[in-house]
């Protein structure tokens, strides 16, 4: 089976590190955004999508990556992101947008990790920023397992 993590990182790398620690719980390959391609992500199994969480939702990025991929019929997918609020599935549905448009797409999605990362963003940063050292080697090792599941 053939995996890929296709990942958007910007301010502090919170993602970059979980999408590379996944990467290599899973023998996956590991593309950026700039990178990734329909046509690409098209040559996969199983295929990761993430990045931090901006106003509530995916970078637009992934979102729109998403959106141009072709039809698909069950191919496996899961998301993960980073953020400096927690995910608290009754109030804060991170990953709605993104999950409905694999599912719009025709790919099964087999599972989400939301994982603590530092924020400084706006009115933030005057106060140090939340969740400094995020995703720290705890956050990491629940990704680890989170990949593991995801190979049974």
């Amino acid at each position: 089976m053939k995996r890929l993590i296709v990942y958007k990182s910007i301010h502090h790398g919170n993602t970059k590190k979980l999408a590379s620690t996944l990467a290599k719980a899973l023998d996956a390959d590991l593309l950026s955004t700039r990178e990734a391609t329909p046509k690409i992500i098209g040559r996969y199994n199983l295929i990761g999508f993430g990045s931090g969480i901006y106003f509530g939702k995916h970078h637009q990025r992934i979102l729109d990556l998403a959106a141009d991929l072709p039809k698909v019929n069950g191919k496996k997918a899961f998301i993960f992101s980073t953020s400096g609020i927690a995910r608290i599935p009754i109030i804060h549905n991170f990953n709605k947008e993104l999950k409905t448009k694999l599912l719009d797409k025709g790919y099964k999605v087999v599972g989400e990790l939301s994982c603590r990362g530092f924020d400084t963003y706006g009115p933030l940063k005057f106060i140090g920023g939340i969740k400094k050292g995020r995703p720290n080697e705890e956050d990491l090792e629940e990704a680890k397992k989170f990949a593991q599941e995801l190979l049974k």
